[in-house]
């Protein structure tokens, strides 16, 4: 794909839109990849955006070169570079937004933390930018004093902002205090102020770009279609390679949420997330969306170790953490850069050794795979199937999964013994005694009198492998014992398989429903001790699986009285 080479001075006629590029001297250039058609989705058909994004994120890369390079253009590629990030508030009941978006801080001294990850991709350049930002003990703005800590223990606070950026190099900014600090209750929307303009008072919720850029210094805020920010490395950081500032400013155009397209997106971890059990919890926000950041809009972009990085609908995602900390060990793996299939894909897997609630020192493996292909939401987690995995302490990730995803329903003329409790996708009948038109629910088979259903489960089964040559950059999570600290190892340059496909009752390989890969998988191994390869399979107890599977619609309990809606939810 050969891009289409301009310099500045050929550009003339878009001079009102390169407001702000002023370090960019005549002699610049700009290149422009070509974009192919986009096509709209059937909300109808529930398919997403057809894109290939090995061809559909148009990419810009601002650099000062002495000599004028020439290649092939095409009136395409030359208007695709017209669409720019648009700045728009949060809107109220979106359509992809996911139980758990909001901010979970209950106002209590318990030890609590909240994590927000944010994922841009950009294949045509094979670089990644990660955007990390954490919250620790927000109910001490400052530093403990020595009678808070007689009261409460030992307790880190304070607010950090990672960035994993290109070439593997990372960016820290980090401070104690968290009075700056603002998160939505019940929205995706979140920042803070590291350093704000001595004439204006920090912002206490999301704001116009304008606004934030005249009030924030050093600082960030996000939310699902708006991120931007600037921070200063703290020097703190000698084992990675670092760059002194970042700053970006992008859009987002949210396509999968966490569910099928059209459809109510759904808890990660289930209706038990709104407990503070299981902890720490997990929430995928956005499993996948396009993110558009250009220099044809003012100071937009994202500008890391001396270079702009400007995209169009580029892939991204975003997730986030809570409770009282990470897990002992945990892997991770995401990717939505797949090249083998025509449809928006998007993976996302982890599994961790987490500690459960009580006096002992009890753990249990847990683990899932979620993956949103051509609108359909491929859903493996511990109260619907069996997860197992083999992870080398850096290198090597494979997990596989099956899933009952629904039952087959037909007609028996003999004598049958049926379950007591059945998870049907759809059924008619017209037996007084039995329920009628049911969709997705639970069918007490015994009250079926005459017994003319029998039920099949058909199976579905997802296998993943990862590797990677790189050696991974070193980031910080929030643990209880020593805070922000180095705590997990990431790259986004993992080559990675991933099939999907219907599993006869036998047990052999049935149809094939998807076989993708990818060189830009994003990569983790985190806590410890790997003192070998990690082995594991998902053990959750029949009473909780059990109880998992009920369909409680826990925002849906709170519809008659939203003032008692808990935070986060």
């Amino acid at each position: 794909m050969d891009p289409n080479i301009y310099s500045l001075n050929q550009l003339h006629q878009f001079s009102s839109c390169f407001i702000g590029l002023h370090s960019l001297n005549s002699k610049s250039t700009l290149k422009f990849s070509q974009s192919s058609t986009i096509n709209a989705f059937s909300p109808r058909e529930l398919r997403p955006l057809r894109l290939g994004f090995r061809s559909n994120s148009p990419v810009v890369a601002c650099s000062s070169v002495s000599e004028i390079e020439t290649e092939t253009s095409s009136p395409a590629a030359k208007m695709s570079v017209s669409v720019s990030p648009v700045y728009v508030p949060t809107p109220v009941n979106r359509d992809t937004r996911t139980p758990h978006s909001g901010y979970h801080f209950d106002g209590t001294t318990r030890q609590f933390f909240e994590g927000w990850y944010f994922k841009v991709s950009i294949p045509e350049r094979k670089q990644s930018f990660c955007f990390m930002y954490s919250v620790e003990n927000p109910a001490f703005k400052r530093t403990l004093t020595t009678l808070e800590m007689l009261q409460h223990g030992p307790r880190f606070t304070g607010v950090g902002a990672q960035v994993l950026g290109a070439n593997g190099k990372y960016i820290c900014q980090y401070s104690e205090e968290s009075q700056h600090f603002w998160g939505s209750r019940h929205e995706l929307a979140l920042g803070n102020t590291f350093v704000a303009n001595k004439a204006s008072r920090p912002p206490s919720k999301e704001v116009p770009p304008q606004e934030f850029n005249r009030k924030v210094l050093e600082g960030f805020q996000v939310s699902p279609l708006w991120n931007q920010g600037f921070i200063c490395d703290d020097g703190r950081t000698y084992y990675a390679k670092t760059v002194n500032t970042a700053r970006w400013e992008y859009s987002t155009r949210p396509i999968y949420g966490w569910g099928d397209v059209g459809s109510k997106q759904k808890s990660t971890a289930g209706w038990a997330a709104a407990l503070p059990i299981f902890e720490p919890h997990w929430q995928i926000c956005m499993a996948s969306g396009l993110s558009t950041g250009t220099c044809f809009s003012p100071s937009c972009w994202i500008e890391w170790d001396g270079e702009r990085f400007e995209f169009q609908d580029a892939p991204s995602y975003s997730e986030k953490n809570w409770g009282g900390g990470f897990p002992r060990k945990w892997f991770w793996a995401q990717c939505n850069v797949f090249e083998g299939a025509s449809g928006k894909i998007s993976l996302t897997t982890a599994g961790g050794l987490r500690q459960l609630p009580g006096l002992t020192e009890t753990f249990e493996n847990t683990a899932l795979i979620g993956v949103h292909y051509d609108g359909i939401f491929y859903e493996f987690v511990p109260w619907n199937g069996v997860v197992t995995w083999e992870i080398a302490h850096w290198g090597y990730w494979n997990i596989a999964a099956e899933n009952k995803t629904h039952m087959v329903i037909f007609t028996s003329l003999g004598d049958v013994i049926f379950p007591s409790l059945c998870y049907v996708k759809s059924f008619h009948t017209e037996n007084q005694n039995s329920a009628k038109s049911n969709t997705y629910g639970y069918v007490d088979l015994f009250n079926v009198f005459t017994g003319e259903l029998l039920s099949s489960p058909v199976y579905e089964q997802v296998e993943l492998e990862a590797t990677t040559t790189d050696s991974g950059t070193t980031l910080r999570a929030p643990t209880v014992e020593a805070g922000l600290t180095p705590a997990c190892l990431d790259t986004c340059l993992g080559d990675l398989t991933l099939k999907i496909w219907e599993k006869n009752v036998g047990g052999s390989k049935g149809k094939l429903i998807l076989d993708v890969k990818s060189d830009m998988a994003a990569l983790e191994v985190g806590g410890g001790p790997w003192f070998n390869t990690w082995k594991g399979k998902t053990t959750t107890p029949e009473v909780i699986k059990s109880a998992l599977q009920v369909p409680i619609d826990v925002e849906g309990m709170f519809g008659l009285a939203p003032f008692l809606k808990p935070p986060g939810l």
